[in-house]
């Protein structure tokens, strides 16, 4: 097993999950942060630069997971790095925009 694969999983993992929002705020017409909005990655984008970079994360995450290595869902390790860069890459952002979602409010306030 090559670390360096584990590593490139774990980031297309992280660029898979974070194609998500992107591609469905983009599908369902809402505007949502990206890197392109003023200020950066605060600022709402437009819903078709939103499935733009939706698209765009998924093809740098097909890139990672399936082009590098032998990526296979039958090797543990290699789902686990996936798993996690997505896990963690989603957490960091559910701590990063739900404080503009209400997202980080505790149930029940």
């Amino acid at each position: 097993m090559n670390w360096l694969h584990l590593v490139s999983y774990f980031w297309g993992g992280a660029f898979l999950a974070n194609a998500v929002p992107h591609l469905v705020s983009g599908q369902r017409g809402e505007p949502f942060q990206t890197p392109f909005a003023k200020p950066p990655g605060e600022g709402l984008s437009s819903s078709t630069v939103n499935v733009l970079w939706g698209a765009f994360n998924v093809i740098v995450g097909y890139l990672l997971v399936w082009r590098v290595g032998e990526f296979t869902l039958r090797d543990a390790g290699d789902v686990a790095a996936l798993g996690l860069g997505a896990l963690l890459l989603s957490l960091f952002l559910a701590r990063r925009f739900g404080r503009f979602h209400g997202g980080n409010r505790p149930t029940g306030s």
